[in-house]
C-alpha cells in the first residue's frame, strides 16, 4: 500500500503556517552566530507566540516549589522550603495517591475539579458551579478539540460548521478541519477596537447555510492576539443571537487574569447568562475553557487547564466522560493548575516573594509597546485592553508589496521575514490568523521581562530600512523616534 493512502486526507486540509517557515530561518540564523557570522545582533527574540518563559520570565517561586516538593517529598520533612509550600505540597500529595507518579483520574483529580468549580464560583461572584461538570484537560486547546470531536461527524452531510473569529490563533481553525469540520469566518472589527457585531454573525451564519450544518459559536474573550475585551452589553447580544440560533457557545477565556485597559473588566460569559434569566440561562449550552498554559502564569510546558459545560443534557456529558477517559492526564500540570486557582494570600510565609509583579511588569511592557507601535509611521494599532498579544497593522508601502509579490511572498510574511534577517526579531505574519484581502498585520507577544526598548529600537531599525520605508518619508524622520524616553 503507498504510503500517502494511509494519511488522513483531512490533515491535508489543514492551512500551512508560514510562521513555519520563520522559525525555521530563526534556526538557521542561530546556527550562524554560533559559526561566527557577524550580525548587527547577538541573538534571536522569538514573541511570534504565547512562549513568555522563552523569552526570559522566570517561573513563579511558589509553583515550582510546590511542583519540586511533591516531586520530591523530603523537601517537605526538611526546613528548605517555607512553611506555606509544605502545607500545599502535602495537602496534594494526599489527594493525589502519595506520589506524582501515580495515575489521575481520567476527568481530573476530584481536589483539582474541586479547586476549579470554588474558583468559578468565587469569580463568578456567587453563580454556583459544579464540579461534576468540570473536566480537567491537558490545557485549553485539548479542550477544545476533544468537544468538537464529540461533536462533529467527518461523514455527515453536509459538513458540520463552527463560526470562527477572524483574526484569531490558528490552532482553533487546524482542529475544526483536522476534526472533518468547516471554520466559519466572522470578522472582527479592526476599525473599532476589533468589536464583534452580530449583524456580522448572521452575515456568517446566512453564508455558513449554504455548504455547511453551524452548530456552533466560538468567541475568544479578552481576543487573542487582538487584545480586545467584550462589553457585558456586546455579551448579551452574542448570547440572544446563539439563543434565538440555536448554536452551542464555546469561550475561549485563557487570558482573564490579563486586564491592561484603564477600568477594564473581565466578565464571563457564564456570568452573564446567569444574570439574564430565563429563558436564556436554561436554555443556551455553553462550554468555557481556561488554563495556565496561557496569561500571566505561561507555564505552557506544565499543560493544565479546564473546561466546564453548562447546560448540557446529561447524555452528551455522558459521551463527553467516555471520549476522556480514554487519555491518561498528567498530575504536574493539575498541580500548576491548582496553585493558579488558590493563589498565596496576603499574611501567608511566601506570599511576600509572590511574584505576582510578573503580571504587573506584563501590563506595563503591553502598555509601553503599544503606546510607541502606534507612534511609528507605517503601523496603526487598535488599543490593547486584555491579553499580552498585540496586533498592530502595517501599512506598507507600494514598493514593498511589488517585490513582495515579485518573491512570490504574502507582504505582510515578506515583512516578517526581513525583519528576522535584520534585526534578529521574530513576529508572526497576521496572514496565518485570517485576515480581510489587503489588510496586514504581525503578531507580536510582548515579552513579560524584556526591556520594551529591545523590541522598539528592532522595529525602529528595520522601519528605516530601504524595504519599508515610506516613499516620501526621509529616514531622518524615522529616527528621530529613537529619542523617545522608553528605557
Amino acid at each position: 500500500m503507498s504510503q500517502h493512502r494511509l494519511v488522513n486526507p483531512l490533515v491535508r486540509n489543514i492551512r500551512a503556517l508560514k510562521r513555519v517557515a520563520l522559525v525555521r530561518q530563526s534556526v538557521r540564523i542561530e546556527e550562524e552566530i554560533k559559526q561566527g557570522m557577524k550580525k548587527p545582533y547577538n541573538e534571536v527574540i522569538d514573541v511570534s507566540r504565547d512562549n513568555p518563559h522563552a523569552t526570559g520570565m522566570k517561573p513563579m517561586s511558589f509553583v515550582r516549589q510546590v511542583i519540586a516538593s511533591c516531586i520530591y517529598p523530603e523537601l517537605i520533612d526538611s526546613d528548605k522550603m517555607p512553611l506555606d509550600v509544605r502545607k500545599r505540597a502535602k495537602t496534594l500529595l494526599e489527594c493525589i495517591g502519595g506520589s506524582v507518579g501515580c495515575y489521575s483520574d481520567t476527568i481530573g483529580i476530584p481536589i483539582m475539579r474541586d479547586s476549579v468549580s470554588d474558583f468559578l464560583t468565587r469569580r463568578d461572584e456567587g453563580v454556583p458551579s459544579a464540579s461534576g461538570k468540570i473536566f480537567i484537560t491537558h490545557g485549553s486547546d485539548h479542550g477544545f478539540g476533544l468537544l468538537l470531536t464529540m461533536l462533529v461527524r467527518g461523514d455527515r452531510s453536509p459538513l458540520v460548521g463552527v463560526l470562527t473569529p477572524v483574526p484569531s490563533q490558528d490552532f482553533g481553525n487546524a482542529t475544526l478541519v483536522a476534526s472533518g469540520a468547516t471554520a466559519v469566518p466572522y470578522y472582527l472589527d479592526g476599525q473599532q477596537g476589533w468589536r464583534l457585531h452580530t449583524e456580522e454573525l448572521q452575515r456568517a451564519l446566512r453564508s455558513a447555510r449554504e455548504v455547511c450544518d453551524p452548530i456552533a459559536l466560538y468567541v475568544i474573550n479578552p481576543g487573542d492576539p487582538t487584545g480586545h475585551v467584550q462589553s457585558r452589553e456586546s455579551m448579551e447580544e452574542i448570547i440572544r443571537f446563539v439563543y434565538e440560533e440555536k448554536l452551542l457557545l464555546f469561550a475561549n477565556e485563557d487570558h482573564q487574569d490579563i486586564l491592561i485597559g484603564e477600568g477594564c473588566m473581565f466578565i464571563s460569559y457564564k456570568k452573564v447568562l446567569a444574570e439574564m434569566g430565563s429563558p436564556f440561562s436554561d436554555a443556551v449550552e455553553l462550554a468555557s475553557i481556561h488554563s495556565a498554559s496561557k496569561g500571566f502564569m505561561g507555564e505552557g510546558g506544565l499543560h493544565g487547564g479546564y473546561l466546564e459545560l453548562v447546560n448540557f443534557d446529561p447524555s452528551v456529558q455522558i459521551e463527553f466522560d467516555r471520549l476522556i477517559s480514554l487519555l491518561v492526564l498528567p498530575i504536574i500540570g493539575q498541580l500548576a493548575l491548582e496553585v493558579m486557582l488558590n493563589p498565596l494570600q496576603p499574611g501567608e510565609p511566601s506570599y511576600e516573594h509572590y511574584q505576582e509583579h510578573i503580571r504587573e511588569t506584563l501590563v506595563h511592557n503591553v502598555t509601553r509597546a503599544f503606546e510607541v507601535l502606534d507612534s511609528l509611521p507605517g503601523i496603526s494599532c487598535e488599543p490593547i485592553n486584555g491579553g499580552a498579544s498585540m496586533f498592530p497593522r502595517l501599512h506598507l508601502p507600494h514598493t514593498a508589496i511589488h517585490q513582495a509579490k515579485e518573491e512570490e511572498q504574502l507582504p505582510d510574511f515578506f515583512y516578517c521575514s526581513r525583519l528576522l534577517e535584520q534585526t534578529g526579531l521574530c513576529v508572526c505574519p497576521g496572514s496565518d490568523l485570517g485576515l480581510p484581502e489587503g489588510t496586514y498585520h504581525i503578531r507580536y507577544k510582548a515579552p513579560p521581562t524584556l526591556n520594551t526598548n529591545v523590541f522598539i529600537i528592532l522595529l525602529l531599525l528595520f522601519i528605516t530600512s530601504p524595504y519599508l520605508q515610506s516613499e516620501n518619508r526621509p529616514v531622518s524622520e524615522c529616527l528621530n523616534f529613537l529619542k523617545l524616553p522608553y528605557n
